[in-house]
């Protein structure tokens, strides 16, 4: 017989602010009780943007997070139900990612750090197209790409803006990142590349001043950049807890035969 004991004083519950996850919060937490700080499992409740709010506020933790879905995008959260919550966790398979690290060099030479869980992305700012030089492990590899943007993507950020780019879906295990051009008009038939996952990766902003270029790490926007470092932090491992049968890894193949 399932014990709910022990995971009744493991959970505490955080909501986005969409009416309808904090109304699902006060409900949970009437039901299953809050923990608080001494939880050793988060259940995040809104939708994908909520997901990476709260792996990002939870760094220091290394707290596994459970998501249901009380957002509009749900890839990286479970279904939402409150019944059975505390047999779905106990059953819930984990899956570990690691963040990229960026280090954003502005116009004024001044270093920007930040951790990105999905990608990493570099922007033109204006209606001028953005030339960027790339290279990986300190070797150009690409002189010069005229485009929108680029930017390198996780494995867990695989299936967000980089799919959308058309950039492809990668296996949470496969040990790899996504180097995706954004709208390239030159070369224009340059799709990108798959890096190994510790590859280093340069952007060099071209014509700076005429052309200028942001940075973004997931949430963390750095205007007029001329330089910009990317690289996987594999230092730091986050946890996210998924429905039995329901992996992220489950997930993401599903993903590469849909429609």
């Amino acid at each position: 017989m399932f014990n709910a004991e022990p995971f009744t004083r493991r959970l505490t519950f955080t909501a986005s602010d969409r009416p309808e996850a904090q109304q699902a919060r006060e409900r949970l937490v009437e039901r299953y009780g809050d923990a608080g700080d001494s939880a050793q499992i988060i259940v995040a409740l809104g939708g994908d943007g909520f997901m990476l709010e709260t792996l990002h506020a939870t760094l220091g933790d290394q707290k596994p997070i459970y998501g249901m879905n009380r957002g509009s995008l749900g890839f990286l959260m479970n279904e939402y139900s409150e019944d059975g919550l505390l047999e779905r966790i106990a059953a819930a398979e984990r899956a570990v990612i690691h963040p990229l690290a960026m280090v954003a060099v502005d116009s004024k030479r001044r270093n920007h750090r930040a951790l990105a869980i999905n990608e990493v992305s570099l922007l033109r700012q204006t209606r001028q197209t953005a030339k960027l030089r790339i290279s990986i492990d300190g070797k150009v590899r690409m002189t010069e790409l005229v485009c929108d943007g680029a930017m390198v993507a996780t494995p867990a950020g695989s299936t967000a803006y980089n799919l959308s780019a058309h950039g492809p879906i990668i296996p949470i295990d496969a040990k790899v990142l996504a180097l995706t051009p954004i709208s390239a008009f030159r070369p224009r038939r340059w799709r990108g590349a798959l890096l190994s996952h510790t590859a280093r990766v340069t952007f060099e902003v071209l014509e700076a001043d005429k052309r200028p270029v942001s940075a973004v790490a997931d949430n963390v926007e750095v205007r007029d950049v001329v330089e910009v470092h990317v690289s996987e932090d594999r230092s730091i491992s986050l946890a996210m807890m998924f429905d039995a049968g329901r992996s992220l890894d489950e997930r993401v193949l599903t993903e590469q035969f849909s429609g």
